[in-house]
């Protein structure tokens, strides 16, 4: 008995569900005229004239409408419109659903309205189960400042998310994005991207095949070949953040900046771009390179930085310990360094060093000033020393005095004047290279004449005092002059060697 019970409970239940699961019909809530004409087809029913329908919980309203009670659709013309909540509501000159599957297809003058939302196209399809409104002939967005465009578009009614395809187009005031796939949150206003994208603005181009971008905050992240031009400058990366409203980005792994204008290019592992504050830094393994048409100048330091004016032109480069750069005509080191381009002035600072062909160069700081892509002067200030080898490698020539004047033309040193306690140790050599003797002076200035990177003539000036000592004379300390330092260990002889301290 028992169990005969349990059964009819089971069946019981069993009975409930189905009926709960079977489709509700839609209900013909008013109209004008209601008629049925069998031209239509079996079971239709004709409906004319401020026309209601309800079907689970969504109202239909239209001028007339074909109801075929069998199939459980109906088919409904002019002025067309769909109330499935509060804030959805649907519009088109004509109509399609079916109660069975809850699916509306709605054509022509289609627009759907979703709070501050809108969204037009000539066909789109609502799945009321899944909350899913779908176009896939063109359609066009517009929330508050932002209008969109894509060929293809999924509006997800309960999260709010659209999903674009093809040929998306998003326009904004201040900037036009567009790209191949989109994901527009129309609450949070945030857009997620991929495929090869582009933000347009004013002064700014982004370009990224991955990322999202706040339209709210103009913060924004982009991956996977990542570009930011900010007039003359470009930055790329394998990630970039940035900060459009306030000009602020950071860019890590694989940096590159690059200057148009300047001819320059840094690169390193991190990057901070500080529109405000007008300077870019960058970090980790980072290298500038100064591009010429004759040759390049690579520079490596713990830090570079460079700072910009109100147009993006740079204008100075800074590089913060560690420093060492190289190209073919010269080479140098220090602690810290800063290259103007209003005036094309080096400035090296912190026990610098400079080589030039056979010439080592020392001072407290050195100045070197350039134009059209050749050395002009070269100023070394306090403590300057000038260093040869000779050359038979017996010995060193060597130029001392408080401050130095370096002459070039076409990139090569010709005249050195110096100014203060004045000192040389120089090998006279015959042109067979036969040693005349080694000669030995001071005066308080003196100005030496190059040729060929070799010494033709020294000029003392004041108070000259020189002896010109036969070889062997000179013990070993008095053929070095105090301080003498040779760093041609430290000299960068190729491109990689300025990663080495």
């Amino acid at each position: 008995m028992y169990r005969q019970f349990q059964l009819v409970i089971i069946l019981t239940f069993l009975s409930i569900l189905a009926v709960a699961q079977q489709p509700r019909k839609i209900k013909l809530i008013q109209a004008d005229i209601m008629a049925y004409n069998k031209a239509l087809g079996e079971g239709v029913q004709r409906i004319i004239g401020n026309a209601i329908f309800e079907h689970d919980g969504a109202y239909l309203y239209c001028d007339s409408a074909h109801l075929n009670d069998a199939t459980n659709s109906m088919k409904a013309y002019s002025r067309v419109h769909i109330k499935s909540s509060d804030t959805l509501n649907l519009y088109g000159d004509s109509l399609y659903y079916s109660g069975d599957t809850k699916i509306a297809e709605v054509f022509d003058n289609v627009k759907l309205i979703d709070n501050k939302t809108v969204l037009t196209t000539d066909k789109l399809v609502f799945d009321r189960n899944t909350g899913i409104a779908f176009y896939l002939t063109g359609g066009h967005i517009v929330n508050e400042q932002n209008t969109l465009d894509s060929k293809r578009g999924y509006y997800h009614t309960n999260s709010k998310d659209f999903f674009f395809r093809e040929d998306v187009v998003l326009v904004n005031p201040d900037y036009v994005m567009n790209c191949d796939t989109l994901q527009y949150n129309t609450q949070s206003k945030i857009s997620w991207f991929r495929g090869p994208t582009t933000i347009k603005g004013e002064e700014t181009d982004i370009y990224a095949e991955n990322g999202w971008y706040n339209t709210i905050t103009d913060i924004s992240e982009f991956n996977e070949n990542a570009r930011v031009k900010n007039g003359d400058q470009v930055l790329t990366g394998d990630s970039l953040y940035y900060e459009r409203k306030n000009g602020y980005g950071q860019a890590f792994r694989n940096i590159q900046v690059t200057d148009t204008v300047q001819n320059i290019i840094v690169t390193g592992q991190y990057a901070l771009y500080d529109k405000t504050q007008g300077y870019t830094l960058i970090t980790i393994k980072p290298e500038a390179l100064f591009i010429e048409e004759s040759d390049t100048l690579f520079m490596h330091a713990d830090s570079l930085w460079a700072t910009f004016d109100s147009a993006q032109k740079t204008k100075e480069v800074f590089a913060y310990y560690h420093t060492k750069f190289f190209r073919t005509d010269i080479q140098g080191m220090a602690d810290s360094l800063i290259y103007s381009f209003a005036d094309s002035t080096m400035r090296m600072h912190g026990d610098p060093v400079l080589w030039t062909d056979e010439n080592q160069m020392t001072s407290d700081t050195i100045h070197i000033i350039s134009g059209n892509e050749e050395i002009k002067e070269l100023y070394l200030l306090n403590n300057a020393f000038i260093i040869s080898s000779d050359t038979l490698g017996t010995g060193y020539n060597q130029i001392k005095g408080r401050n130095m004047t370096g002459y070039f033309t076409e990139n090569e040193l010709y005249r050195i004047d110096v100014e203060g306690n004045s000192e040389t140790i120089y090998y006279v050599r015959e042109e067979d290279g036969t040693l005349t003797g080694i000669n030995k002076a001071f005066a308080s200035n003196m100005s030496i004449r190059l040729k060929d990177r070799k010494i033709k003539q020294i000029v003392y000036i004041q108070k000259p005092t020189a002896v010109l000592h036969p070889e062997g004379e000179l013990g070993a300390a008095e053929l070095l002059l105090k301080n003498f330092r040779w760093l041609d260990d430290k000299r960068p002889m190729k491109r990689e060697d300025i990663f080495v301290w």
